[in-house]
């Protein structure tokens, strides 16, 4: 792993010969300080792993796994992968992890391209009530590849998912494999009514928690693992704080097939850098410290929740279940979601335009906003921070075309973020707050 003085060195050297990229970094360094992040698929990794991925592992290619490599030199590579998946496995209790896949998109694929011919039903949720491209969107490849048959949440019932209507498609369209995950679905999954219907027409279970993986990792939300889920998948980062990447989890009787799905189906050498953080991630994610941080992350998206609903924002389903909630900004302040997107950004507030349920708008241009806790959470952010962040969200979108306003609120929030430090920038600085011990 680099050293501190190895690092300012390397950044020294970015600085003296491409000043362009070297001015890019630092201005994102100071953009990410600065402000908050409340996109719920974003987080701050942790500085060990940035370290990681910094590290001389970038440097190596390593087809193939542990033990059964294509190239020579691997006996730290199979060290850092073969204890990243005995953490995964211990974590999530499952009985077989791949740590290889690059991203959340490719992970996904490699399952369908394995389990699945084209043509195959696969019954996923709809993209506008909370689904991801990567379960049958129609713009996207594998939307094109299988024949995907769509259920929704139902708004009349706080946005639950209507397991008798899932049912009943279910037993019409027969699929070969039922996919429960979301991206903007702020609630939880009943695991055990999806395998019921699952197991009940012979369908294949597959779950993609990529946005709560560190919250199931922390043992605040369920674990379809215990479900007896054939596939779930995560990515690394998110709730998990990890580097950029994906895993696959799996009962071990489809461990070859994943494996070779993965490598060399889908893609080729692994980013070794990217598992030596994953394996970073994991560990921290074995300490109580993490658990205390997954908490904290459900209960600072209540009280985010709470404070918006008191100041007259609607919810999309009413609430929410896990870090993420959904705002419906033309119901609440008359704006679509682009503008309020625009308005937060102007005070350092960074969220992002969403699709609502059946949204009648285009996807540039939609009705909501989704907002989520992990990353305030990680600066050490609670429950006085999210009622005030709650109170300036309000102000600015109350007032997104005044520009006084707009500065006053810019100034609070950047006053208050000067408090919370982002690991890696800055976070040992003056003893300011930041979060917990070992997080």
């Amino acid at each position: 792993m680099p050293t501190a003085s190895s690092q300012d060195h390397n950044r020294a050297l970015l600085a003296e010969n491409d000043p362009e990229i070297h001015a890019a970094l630092s201005g994102e360094e100071a953009r990410q300080a600065s402000g908050i992040e409340l996109i719920p698929s974003e987080n701050y990794t942790y500085p060990e792993v940035l370290a990681a991925l910094g590290s001389v592992f970038t440097n190596k290619y390593s087809e193939g796994y542990p033990g059964r490599r294509y190239y020579g030199g691997q006996e730290f590579t199979d060290v850092i992968e073969r204890v990243a998946r005995s953490r995964a496995k211990r974590i999530f209790r499952c009985e077989h992890a791949n740590v290889q896949p690059l991203s959340g998109a490719p992970m996904n694929a490699a399952v369908y391209l394995c389990m699945l011919e084209p043509g195959d039903t696969v019954l996923g949720m709809d993209l506008s009530h909370g689904g991801h491209l990567t379960h049958g969107a129609p713009v996207s490849h594998m939307g094109k590849l299988y024949n995907w048959v769509r259920y929704k949440s139902d708004p009349s019932n706080q946005g639950r998912i209507d397991f008798d209507e899932l049912r009943k498609t279910a037993r019409e369209h027969k699929p070969k494999m039922i996919v429960c995950g979301y991206s903007s679905y702020p609630r939880d999954y009943d695991y055990n009514e999806f395998k019921r219907i699952a197991d009940e027409v012979g369908a294949l279970t597959m779950a993609d928690v990529s946005h709560i993986g560190g919250l199931i990792a922390g043992g605040v939300m369920s674990n379809p693992c215990d479900y007896g889920f054939d596939f779930v998948t995560t990515t690394t980062h998110k709730s998990m704080r990890g580097p950029r990447g994906g895993m696959i989890l799996c009962k071990k009787e489809f461990r070859r097939e994943i494996d070779k799905s993965v490598f060399p189906g889908m893609q080729g050498g692994p980013h070794m850098n990217a598992v030596a953080g994953v394996a970073i991630a994991l560990g921290k994610a074995l300490r109580p410290e993490f658990q205390t941080y997954a908490r904290q992350v459900l209960d600072n998206a209540q009280a985010l929740a709470k404070t918006l609903t008191a100041g007259g924002a609607a919810l999309v389903t009413g609430g929410t279940e896990n870090h993420m909630m959904v705002v419906d900004c033309i119901a609440g302040f008359a704006i679509d979601g682009r503008v309020a997107e625009e308005a937060l950004d102007r005070v350092s507030i960074t969220c992002n335009k969403q699709v609502i349920p059946d949204d009648p708008n285009p996807p540039l241009r939609p009705s909501g906003i989704r907002l989520g806790t992990p990353a305030a959470t990680t600066r050490g952010m609670g429950l006085l921070e999210m009622e005030r962040l709650g109170g300036w969200m309000l102000e600015a979108l109350r007032h997104h075309d005044d520009e006084a306003a707009l500065a006053r609120v810019k100034a609070a929030v950047e006053d208050m973020c000067r408090r919370f430090p982002v690991p890696g920038i800055g976070a040992e600085q003056d003893g300011c707050a930041g979060p917990p011990a070992g997080i």
